[in-house]
Protein backbone atom coordinates (compact mmCIF):
# COMPACT_ATOMS: atom_id res chain seq x y z
CA UNK A 1 0.00 0.00 0.00
CA UNK A 2 1.70 3.47 -1.15
CA UNK A 3 1.41 6.59 1.46
CA UNK A 4 -0.34 9.65 1.07
CA UNK A 5 0.06 13.04 3.12
CA UNK A 6 -2.74 14.98 4.16
CA UNK A 7 -1.20 17.85 4.88
CA UNK A 8 1.61 16.82 7.11
CA UNK A 9 -0.14 13.56 8.37
CA UNK A 10 0.64 10.45 6.66
CA UNK A 11 -1.99 7.45 6.06
CA UNK A 12 -2.57 5.17 3.25
CA UNK A 13 -3.19 5.74 -0.03
CA UNK A 14 -7.14 4.55 0.68
CA UNK A 15 -8.81 4.92 3.68
CA UNK A 16 -11.90 2.77 5.42
CA UNK A 17 -14.76 5.02 6.12
CA UNK A 18 -17.08 3.00 8.88
CA UNK A 19 -20.21 4.67 8.68
CA UNK A 20 -22.31 1.84 6.98
CA UNK A 21 -21.03 -0.64 9.60
CA UNK A 22 -23.47 0.64 12.18
CA UNK A 23 -26.10 2.82 10.46
CA UNK A 24 -27.59 4.66 7.40
CA UNK A 25 -27.46 1.80 5.00
CA UNK A 26 -30.19 -0.52 7.04
CA UNK A 27 -29.47 -2.60 10.22
CA UNK A 28 -25.88 -2.60 12.07
CA UNK A 29 -23.86 -5.36 10.58
CA UNK A 30 -22.72 -7.99 12.49
CA UNK A 31 -19.88 -6.82 15.03
CA UNK A 32 -17.58 -9.43 14.90
CA UNK A 33 -17.60 -9.58 11.13
CA UNK A 34 -16.93 -5.81 10.88
CA UNK A 35 -14.29 -5.85 13.48
CA UNK A 36 -12.65 -8.89 11.01
CA UNK A 37 -13.14 -6.78 8.32
CA UNK A 38 -11.55 -3.91 10.11
CA UNK A 39 -8.65 -5.78 11.05
CA UNK A 40 -8.29 -6.91 7.51
CA UNK A 41 -8.25 -3.69 5.72
CA UNK A 42 -5.30 -2.87 7.95
CA UNK A 43 -3.88 -6.60 7.33
CA UNK A 44 -3.61 -5.02 3.54
CA UNK A 45 -2.23 -1.87 4.50
CA UNK A 46 -4.80 0.47 4.96
CA UNK A 47 -3.71 2.74 7.94
CA UNK A 48 -6.57 5.61 8.13
CA UNK A 49 -10.15 4.99 9.67
CA UNK A 50 -13.12 7.24 9.58
CA UNK A 51 -15.72 7.63 11.93
CA UNK A 52 -18.06 9.80 13.36
CA UNK A 53 -20.10 10.14 16.39
CA UNK A 54 -23.49 10.35 14.03
CA UNK A 55 -22.81 7.09 13.16
CA UNK A 56 -25.15 5.23 15.69
CA UNK A 57 -24.81 7.06 17.34
CA UNK A 58 -22.10 6.15 18.93
CA UNK A 59 -21.95 2.68 18.05
CA UNK A 60 -19.52 3.25 15.26
CA UNK A 61 -16.60 4.61 17.58
CA UNK A 62 -17.30 2.05 20.18
CA UNK A 63 -16.99 -0.74 17.10
CA UNK A 64 -13.90 1.24 15.89
CA UNK A 65 -12.58 1.10 19.11
CA UNK A 66 -12.96 -2.44 19.69
CA UNK A 67 -11.11 -3.56 16.06
CA UNK A 68 -8.38 -1.20 16.46
CA UNK A 69 -7.31 -1.44 20.32
CA UNK A 70 -4.71 -4.13 19.56
CA UNK A 71 -3.09 -2.07 16.69
CA UNK A 72 -4.03 1.63 17.93
CA UNK A 73 -0.40 2.71 17.62
CA UNK A 74 -0.56 1.47 13.92
CA UNK A 75 -3.25 3.09 12.66
CA UNK A 76 -4.93 6.65 12.00
CA UNK A 77 -8.73 7.54 13.44
CA UNK A 78 -10.51 10.30 12.17
CA UNK A 79 -13.88 10.98 13.90
CA UNK A 80 -16.19 13.81 13.78
CA UNK A 81 -18.24 16.42 15.96
CA UNK A 82 -20.83 18.81 14.96
CA UNK A 83 -24.66 17.51 14.99
CA UNK A 84 -26.64 17.99 17.48
CA UNK A 85 -27.00 15.04 19.51
CA UNK A 86 -27.51 14.74 23.25
CA UNK A 87 -24.44 12.99 24.25
CA UNK A 88 -26.09 11.34 27.51
CA UNK A 89 -29.08 9.81 25.47
CA UNK A 90 -28.01 10.36 21.60
CA UNK A 91 -31.43 11.76 20.73
CA UNK A 92 -30.93 13.93 17.75
CA UNK A 93 -31.69 17.69 17.39
CA UNK A 94 -32.70 19.66 15.01
CA UNK A 95 -29.38 21.00 13.01
CA UNK A 96 -26.02 21.47 13.90
CA UNK A 97 -23.99 22.23 17.16
CA UNK A 98 -20.53 23.59 17.25
CA UNK A 99 -20.59 25.27 20.30
CA UNK A 100 -16.95 25.00 22.10
CA UNK A 101 -18.39 23.25 24.68
CA UNK A 102 -20.09 20.59 23.14
CA UNK A 103 -17.36 20.17 21.06
CA UNK A 104 -15.11 19.39 24.27
CA UNK A 105 -17.75 16.80 25.71
CA UNK A 106 -17.72 15.51 22.03
CA UNK A 107 -13.89 14.82 22.00
CA UNK A 108 -13.66 13.53 25.65
CA UNK A 109 -16.32 11.32 25.18
CA UNK A 110 -15.23 9.99 21.85
CA UNK A 111 -11.69 9.22 23.34
CA UNK A 112 -13.71 6.76 25.99
CA UNK A 113 -15.39 4.95 23.25
CA UNK A 114 -12.24 4.81 20.58
CA UNK A 115 -9.90 3.33 23.81
CA UNK A 116 -7.78 6.19 22.68
CA UNK A 117 -5.81 8.64 24.31
CA UNK A 118 -5.52 11.19 21.04
CA UNK A 119 -7.85 12.07 18.18
CA UNK A 120 -5.46 11.73 15.10
CA UNK A 121 -8.18 13.73 12.88
CA UNK A 122 -11.02 15.31 14.60
CA UNK A 123 -13.54 17.05 11.55
CA UNK A 124 -16.11 19.78 12.00
CA UNK A 125 -18.56 17.23 10.37
CA UNK A 126 -21.10 20.18 9.49
CA UNK A 127 -20.44 24.05 9.36
CA UNK A 128 -22.72 25.43 11.95
CA UNK A 129 -23.95 28.83 11.38
CA UNK A 130 -24.42 29.87 14.33
CA UNK A 131 -20.84 29.46 15.80
CA UNK A 132 -18.27 31.63 14.42
CA UNK A 133 -16.50 29.11 12.42
CA UNK A 134 -12.90 30.74 14.01
CA UNK A 135 -14.70 29.67 17.46
CA UNK A 136 -14.79 26.23 16.58
CA UNK A 137 -10.68 26.20 14.87
CA UNK A 138 -9.70 27.81 18.26
CA UNK A 139 -11.68 25.40 20.66
CA UNK A 140 -9.80 22.44 18.32
CA UNK A 141 -6.72 24.29 18.17
CA UNK A 142 -7.08 23.98 22.48
CA UNK A 143 -7.94 21.05 22.38
CA UNK A 144 -4.51 20.35 20.53
CA UNK A 145 -2.50 22.21 22.59
CA UNK A 146 -3.67 19.62 25.57
CA UNK A 147 -2.55 16.47 23.59
CA UNK A 148 -6.41 15.25 22.91
CA UNK A 149 -6.44 15.75 19.45
CA UNK A 150 -3.55 15.94 16.75
CA UNK A 151 -5.38 17.84 13.51
CA UNK A 152 -7.87 19.28 12.60
CA UNK A 153 -10.57 18.91 9.43
CA UNK A 154 -13.62 20.01 7.43
CA UNK A 155 -16.27 18.32 5.95
CA UNK A 156 -18.47 19.83 3.56
CA UNK A 157 -16.94 23.39 3.89
CA UNK A 158 -16.72 26.24 1.36
CA UNK A 159 -13.66 28.09 0.14
CA UNK A 160 -14.03 30.87 2.44
CA UNK A 161 -14.86 29.15 5.47
CA UNK A 162 -11.97 27.03 5.17
CA UNK A 163 -9.77 29.68 4.71
CA UNK A 164 -10.99 31.70 7.80
CA UNK A 165 -10.48 28.41 9.97
CA UNK A 166 -7.15 27.86 8.26
CA UNK A 167 -5.82 31.20 9.44
CA UNK A 168 -6.93 30.14 13.24
CA UNK A 169 -5.97 26.31 13.28
CA UNK A 170 -3.91 25.04 9.97
CA UNK A 171 -6.44 22.59 8.44
CA UNK A 172 -4.90 19.42 7.27
CA UNK A 173 -7.76 17.48 5.74
CA UNK A 174 -11.20 18.90 4.27
CA UNK A 175 -14.06 15.67 3.62
CA UNK A 176 -16.33 15.81 0.85
CA UNK A 177 -17.76 14.02 -1.99
CA UNK A 178 -16.60 13.04 -4.91
CA UNK A 179 -16.74 10.60 -7.44
CA UNK A 180 -18.23 10.45 -11.17
CA UNK A 181 -21.61 11.11 -9.88
CA UNK A 182 -20.55 14.42 -8.44
CA UNK A 183 -17.12 16.23 -9.26
CA UNK A 184 -18.30 20.20 -8.24
CA UNK A 185 -15.28 19.85 -6.08
CA UNK A 186 -12.55 20.42 -9.03
CA UNK A 187 -14.22 23.91 -9.89
CA UNK A 188 -13.07 25.94 -6.40
CA UNK A 189 -12.29 23.22 -3.58
CA UNK A 190 -9.36 21.43 -5.10
CA UNK A 191 -7.38 24.37 -6.39
CA UNK A 192 -7.72 25.93 -2.83
CA UNK A 193 -6.87 23.15 -0.95
CA UNK A 194 -3.68 22.82 -3.26
CA UNK A 195 -2.92 26.26 -2.10
CA UNK A 196 -3.16 25.84 1.27
CA UNK A 197 -1.46 21.87 1.35
CA UNK A 198 -4.96 20.69 3.27
CA UNK A 199 -5.48 17.19 2.60
CA UNK A 200 -8.27 16.06 0.42
CA UNK A 201 -10.37 12.99 1.45
CA UNK A 202 -13.65 12.23 -0.76
CA UNK A 203 -16.90 10.27 0.58
CA UNK A 204 -19.25 8.44 -1.37
CA UNK A 205 -16.89 7.83 -4.27
CA UNK A 206 -19.71 5.23 -5.87
CA UNK A 207 -22.10 7.66 -5.75
CA UNK A 208 -23.80 6.03 -2.06
CA UNK A 209 -23.41 2.61 -4.72
CA UNK A 210 -25.49 4.07 -8.14
CA UNK A 211 -22.46 3.77 -9.83
CA UNK A 212 -21.67 0.38 -8.85
CA UNK A 213 -24.37 -0.76 -11.88
CA UNK A 214 -26.13 -3.05 -9.41
CA UNK A 215 -29.05 -1.15 -8.23
CA UNK A 216 -31.02 -2.26 -11.15
CA UNK A 217 -34.52 -2.83 -9.27
CA UNK A 218 -35.24 1.09 -8.16
CA UNK A 219 -38.37 -0.53 -6.31
CA UNK A 220 -35.66 -2.48 -3.67
CA UNK A 221 -34.94 1.50 -2.45
CA UNK A 222 -38.24 2.28 -2.32
CA UNK A 223 -38.74 -0.25 -0.24
CA UNK A 224 -35.99 0.53 2.15
CA UNK A 225 -36.63 3.73 2.40
CA UNK A 226 -40.39 3.08 3.28
CA UNK A 227 -41.67 5.13 -0.25
CA UNK A 228 -44.37 3.74 -2.53
CA UNK A 229 -42.97 1.54 -5.53
CA UNK A 230 -42.29 2.74 -8.21
CA UNK A 231 -43.24 -0.07 -10.53
CA UNK A 232 -41.29 -2.60 -12.63
CA UNK A 233 -41.38 -0.81 -15.73
CA UNK A 234 -38.46 0.03 -17.63
CA UNK A 235 -38.70 3.34 -17.34
CA UNK A 236 -39.51 3.11 -13.64
CA UNK A 237 -35.75 5.07 -13.23
CA UNK A 238 -36.74 8.28 -14.79
CA UNK A 239 -39.43 8.49 -12.29
CA UNK A 240 -38.23 6.94 -9.44
CA UNK A 241 -38.04 9.44 -6.86
CA UNK A 242 -36.06 9.16 -3.20
CA UNK A 243 -34.56 11.04 -1.11
CA UNK A 244 -31.35 13.23 -1.32
CA UNK A 245 -29.45 15.69 0.54
CA UNK A 246 -28.93 19.44 -0.93
CA UNK A 247 -25.83 21.08 -0.56
CA UNK A 248 -28.47 23.80 1.38
CA UNK A 249 -29.01 21.34 4.04
CA UNK A 250 -32.57 20.48 3.31
CA UNK A 251 -33.34 17.25 2.33
CA UNK A 252 -35.81 17.16 -1.14
CA UNK A 253 -37.57 14.02 -2.69
CA UNK A 254 -35.92 13.45 -6.29
CA UNK A 255 -34.67 10.50 -9.01
CA UNK A 256 -30.40 9.84 -8.95
CA UNK A 257 -31.37 9.61 -12.48
CA UNK A 258 -32.12 13.04 -13.35
CA UNK A 259 -28.48 13.37 -13.08
CA UNK A 260 -27.82 13.99 -16.89
CA UNK A 261 -24.27 12.11 -16.64
CA UNK A 262 -26.39 8.97 -14.56
CA UNK A 263 -26.87 7.08 -17.31
CA UNK A 264 -22.64 7.48 -19.11
CA UNK A 265 -21.59 6.39 -15.74
CA UNK A 266 -23.73 3.03 -15.53
CA UNK A 267 -22.54 2.40 -19.19
CA UNK A 268 -18.69 3.03 -17.92
CA UNK A 269 -19.84 0.61 -14.93
CA UNK A 270 -21.15 -2.08 -17.12
CA UNK A 271 -18.41 -1.67 -19.58
CA UNK A 272 -15.81 -2.44 -16.56
CA UNK A 273 -18.07 -5.13 -15.53
CA UNK A 274 -17.61 -7.18 -19.08
CA UNK A 275 -14.29 -6.11 -19.43
CA UNK A 276 -13.75 -8.09 -15.56
CA UNK A 277 -12.72 -5.12 -13.78
CA UNK A 278 -14.45 -3.23 -10.83
CA UNK A 279 -16.21 -0.23 -11.11
CA UNK A 280 -14.56 1.07 -7.84
CA UNK A 281 -11.44 0.70 -9.48
CA UNK A 282 -12.38 3.15 -12.14
CA UNK A 283 -13.31 5.47 -9.20
CA UNK A 284 -9.65 5.31 -8.31
CA UNK A 285 -8.13 6.07 -11.33
CA UNK A 286 -10.27 9.03 -11.71
CA UNK A 287 -9.19 10.47 -7.71
CA UNK A 288 -5.76 10.03 -8.66
CA UNK A 289 -6.11 11.52 -12.09
CA UNK A 290 -7.53 14.97 -9.76
CA UNK A 291 -4.99 15.38 -7.47
CA UNK A 292 -0.81 15.15 -7.60
CA UNK A 293 0.79 12.00 -6.23
CA UNK A 294 1.37 13.00 -3.34
CA UNK A 295 -2.86 13.62 -2.25
CA UNK A 296 -4.99 11.27 -0.17
CA UNK A 297 -7.33 8.86 -1.99
CA UNK A 298 -10.14 6.71 -0.10
CA UNK A 299 -12.68 3.97 -1.09
CA UNK A 300 -14.89 4.27 2.10
CA UNK A 301 -17.23 2.06 3.56
CA UNK A 302 -16.85 -1.40 1.89
CA UNK A 303 -18.76 -4.14 4.14
CA UNK A 304 -17.65 -7.42 2.48
CA UNK A 305 -13.85 -8.28 2.89
CA UNK A 306 -13.95 -9.93 -0.59
CA UNK A 307 -14.98 -6.60 -1.90
CA UNK A 308 -12.64 -4.62 0.25
CA UNK A 309 -9.72 -6.67 -1.36
CA UNK A 310 -10.94 -6.09 -4.49
CA UNK A 311 -10.67 -2.41 -4.48
CA UNK A 312 -6.72 -1.95 -3.80
CA UNK A 313 -5.24 -3.40 -7.06
CA UNK A 314 -3.36 -0.20 -9.46
CA UNK A 315 -5.70 -0.44 -11.98
CA UNK A 316 -4.03 2.54 -14.27
CA UNK A 317 -3.81 0.68 -17.44
CA UNK A 318 -7.81 1.44 -17.40
CA UNK A 319 -6.51 4.79 -19.51
CA UNK A 320 -5.47 3.09 -22.22
CA UNK A 321 -8.56 1.19 -22.75
CA UNK A 322 -10.41 2.17 -26.34
CA UNK A 323 -14.01 1.74 -24.48
CA UNK A 324 -12.97 3.59 -20.92
CA UNK A 325 -11.64 6.36 -23.01
CA UNK A 326 -15.41 6.50 -25.05
CA UNK A 327 -17.27 6.60 -22.10
CA UNK A 328 -15.05 9.28 -20.16
CA UNK A 329 -15.45 11.32 -23.55
CA UNK A 330 -18.91 11.24 -23.29
CA UNK A 331 -18.49 12.38 -19.11
CA UNK A 332 -16.41 15.05 -20.36
CA UNK A 333 -13.49 13.10 -18.30
CA UNK A 334 -11.22 12.30 -20.62
CA UNK A 335 -8.26 14.88 -20.17
CA UNK A 336 -8.40 14.85 -16.68
CA UNK A 337 -8.41 10.38 -16.65
CA UNK A 338 -5.11 10.91 -19.13
CA UNK A 339 -3.39 12.42 -15.95
CA UNK A 340 -3.33 9.02 -13.94
CA UNK A 341 -1.00 7.67 -16.47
Amino acid sequence: MQMRKLGNLEVSALGLGCMGMSSAYGPPADTAQMVALIRRAHDLGVTHFDTAEAYGPFTNETLLGEALAPIRDKVVIATKFGFNIDPDTGARGPGTNSLPAHIRRVAEDALKRLKTDRIDLFYQHRVDPAVPIEDVAGTVKDLIAEGKVLHFGLSEAGVHTIRRAHAVQPITAVQSEYSLFWRGPEAELLPVLDELNIGFVPFSPLGAGFLTGKIEDINLIQNKLGLEPAGDTPTAHSTTIILANEPSGQWIKRSPYENPQMLANLDLSRAASASGIAVEQIEHVLLRANRPLDAPERIPGQELIDALQANYPAVVRLVGEEWFRAAMNRRGGTQRAQGAQ
